[in-house]
């Protein structure tokens, strides 16, 4: 695929914006001083990237934003040509008032995502931070639009709507993305789709990230953006989306999402959920007498599994069994907690169906309780 996507996608930008001189405090070579007047660093992670370099490069060439920017790249250990294609990017950035700092490492295993964002950090010197995958695109609104929200909500992870590459991949978690509202960008952080501000749209100020991070470096299978994204909202921390399509997001088999077990994240959101939801519920329903919500039951503390008074669903075998048997108790009698109908039962709820995906039934009913999400209810599937 060529740069003809990005030209496609943004037709009727100007693509080709007016070059700005090159100032004392543009060039890699420039002195940690001077250079610490930039007001944005791009920070990119690039690990056998050379396929999708020059499409993103050239992105990075023409956002319209009229501050100062920095490119921070750190090669973790590629074995293609990723760090040649960056080095053949330099002159063109830096003509454009883009200053470029390319480091990395060449050892014989890659240290992880974690590692490689966290080194593009500490070598750059910008303001705020721009987070961008080496496969994706951003457009040429991007820095300006997160920046501007940046500055009036410096204590935030700031995201945006995406269009996925190609077109069709994970329509769901697309759509998810980009119609959250405000308010479900905090309620729904329980939810299987992971960070509601997904990571390659992150942008925050220096500050916040590092009384936040660093990234957790532990490697391949370790979600280090749920690590973070999670911490930050412990530490107070905002999260709110430019509610404009500014990135555009690929999906590949080789993503390194795919190398986080479903397990993993499942630990982390229900430890999440006991601390900041069910630590505050004196009782409350689980909503789904199935798989997923004794799952959830099976994995609580014991004194959160106390607090559940009932499961509830629509499936009437479920309803009519009465109850449901925690078999892997230690406890005498076993637990056996009740299994209601949906509008017999009482909120709190705990919602363990998954959106979008009973053809708006689930959301139907549950809507039809007249119920406030953030406080009656939670998503956690």
């Amino acid at each position: 695929m060529s740069s003809g996507l990005l030209q496609q996608r943004c037709s009727g930008a100007d693509m080709n914006p007016p070059k700005r001189p090159r100032t004392a405090d543009s060039g890699a070579e420039t002195g940690k001083e001077e250079r610490n007047t930039v007001d944005v660093s791009i920070i990119l992670p690039v690990y056998n990237a050379s396929c999708w370099l020059d499409e993103c490069l050239q992105a990075i060439l023409q956002q319209d934003f009229t501050g100062s920017m920095e490119l921070s790249v750190f090669d973790d250990a590629s074995t293609d040509d990723s760090r040649k294609v960056v080095e053949s990017w330099k002159e063109r950035l830096e003509t454009r008032g883009i200053s470029v700092v390319i480091s990395g490492h060449s050892s014989a295993q890659p240290r992880g995502v974690g590692y490689a964002k966290n080194k593009a950090v500490s070598q750059s010197c910008g303001k705020y931070l721009c987070f961008q995958d080496a496969d994706d695109i951003m457009l040429p609104e991007r820095v300006c639009l997160q920046y501007e929200v940046s500055l009036l909500h410096p204590n935030s992870l700031i995201g945006c709507r995406v269009q996925r590459f190609p077109e069709g991949s994970t329509e769901r978690y697309t759509r998810w993305i980009n119609t959250v509202s405000q308010d479900q960008l905090i309620t729904q952080v329980y939810t299987s789709h992971g960070p509601t501000v997904i990571m390659p749209t992150w942008f925050c100020s220096r500050n916040w990230f590092l009384k936040v991070g660093p990234f957790d470096e532990g490697g391949k299978g370790v979600p280090e953006d749920l690590l973070f994204f999670y911490q930050s909202l412990r530490l107070g921390g905002g999260l709110s989306r430019v509610d404009q399509c500014l990135l555009i997001y690929r999906y590949h088999e080789k993503a390194t999402t795919h190398s986080v077990t479903e397990e993993t994240i499942w630990k982390l959101r229900v430890e999440f959920l006991q601390e900041r939801v069910l630590s505050q519920w004196e009782s409350f329903t689980i909503w789904n007498a199935g798989k997923q919500g004794r799952k959830l039951y099976r994995c609580l503390s014991p004194t959160n599994q106390k607090k559940v008074k009932a499961f509830c669903d629509v499936d009437e075998n479920k309803i009519q069994k009465g109850f449901y048997t925690y078999e892997e108790s230690k406890e005498r009698p076993k637990p056996k907690i009740p299994v209601l109908h949906y509008k017999d039962a009482s909120a709190p709820f705990i919602i363990c169906v998954k959106l979008d995906m009973t053809g708006g039934v689930m959301e139907e009913n549950l809507n039809s309780l007249l119920l406030k999400e953030g406080i009656d209810f939670y998503h956690f599937n």
